[in-house]
């Protein structure tokens, strides 16, 4: 976790509004930034599905204001198929489709880009209320403002990423799949947080905390573990790699695929090959659940308290979960229900962990 994330744990619990003390004490705020939350949540499991049906070149135009509104007349729909002819998936994956199979994909994208809109808008509006209304401690306004840049960065990411597959490409770019997912992640962590700080202030005691110091950094490592294995599912997802070896727990006639260092340079193979990509998320995965079962055995060995201890067994069972999720996804050659299910199962061992590191904070401090 980064320095300014783990900050926003130590912002001050004093409210500005008379009669009032604390922020933590009040559900409103943290409320409505658990409201965004789970509206971040739900768009993974939307841009899953929207990657898995390859939807995300179905609409051509980056239009912020004009795009909320659907296609409304036959011309419109037209014209945004042949936009969509011109893109060289459709040349070589897409050829012959008709228009009721374009209306499929545009409408998951149009989904996706549409539910970003109203992340931002369920962020902005209340984000205004309370701030005029004198609700929000200082120490949290700045974070609100950097999670609300975020969110608008997000969106060029997005943009960034679906023009990269309007050329000659069959497909976006992994690469900037990849800082795409990651960017979104990192949003949903922050804000999760916020939202930890702000709901459950006096998770976790002083005394419990010093008592453990060494189990903190071993999630914060943790934690950065499990970041490293979504960037992997990332290329996985960008390079359709998980439709290549459907065995577990071999990859062709052993458990490293043949052809992992077939690229040259050797170092483009583990973002370009996807062999090589889809065996590197296999043992990313495994260490995963080997570090989060460690974590689990230090924890019941050690002072952790029980909210502590607790939210450790949390990341062990959803890490083990998760796990066998990724098996039968790739077993079943990724049907688009269980390669979503799939993402969500990885958003949920990251809430797992953030809560963990919640209650495993340094503490608390007052802003000046």
């Amino acid at each position: 976790m980064s320095d300014s994330v783990q900050s926003a744990g130590t912002f001050a619990l004093e409210e500005s509004a008379p009669g009032s003390d604390r922020v933590g004490g009040s559900p409103a705020v943290g409320l409505w930034l658990l409201a965004c939350c789970a509206m971040v949540f739900a768009m993974f499991v939307i841009g899953a599905v929207t990657r898995l049906t390859e939807s995300g070149l179905s609409i051509m135009e980056w239009a912020p204001l004009t795009g909320t509104l659907p296609p409304l007349s036959a011309a419109e729909w037209d014209r945004l198929f042949a936009l969509y002819r011109a893109t060289g998936e459709y040349r070589a994956v897409n050829a012959g489709m008709s228009l009721a199979a374009f209306k499929t994909i545009f409408w998951w994208e149009y989904i996706h880009r549409l539910w970003g809109r109203l992340i931002g808008l369920a962020f902005f509006l209340p984000l205004l209320w309370f701030w005029l209304r004198g609700r929000l401690p200082a120490g949290l306004r700045p974070h609100l403002l950097a999670a609300l840049a975020l969110g608008g960065l997000q969106g060029l990411v997005g943009w960034y990423m679906v023009s990269s597959g309007f050329a000659a490409r069959t497909d976006v770019s992994q690469y900037r799949l990849v800082a795409h997912l990651l960017l979104a992640t990192a949003i949903y962590g922050y804000l999760l947080w916020l939202t930890f700080a702000t709901l459950w202030p006096d998770v976790g005691s002083a005394a419990a905390r010093a008592a453990a110091p060494g189990l903190r950094g071993a999630v914060q490592a943790f934690a950065v573990l499990v970041l490293v294995t979504v960037a992997s599912g990332g290329f996985v997802a960008g390079l359709n790699a998980g439709l290549l070896y459907n065995s577990v727990p071999y990859m062709g006639d052993g458990l490293v695929p043949a052809e992992y260092l077939r690229l040259e340079p050797w170092y483009a193979n583990p973002f370009e090959n996807p062999a090589a990509v889809q065996f590197n998320h296999r043992i990313l995965a495994v260490a995963t659940v080997a570090a989060a079962l460690l974590l689990w055995l230090v924890a019941r060995r050690g002072r952790a308290e029980p909210a502590q201890s607790g939210a450790i067994a949390a990341i062990a069972v959803i890490a083990l979960a998760q796990l066998g999720l990724g098996v039968a996804t790739l077993l079943m050659a990724v049907p688009v229900w269980l390669g979503a299910l799939h993402q969500a199962g990885a958003l949920t061992l990251l809430t797992a962990t953030v809560w963990a590191l919640h209650t495993l904070r340094s503490g608390t401090r007052t802003a000046s």
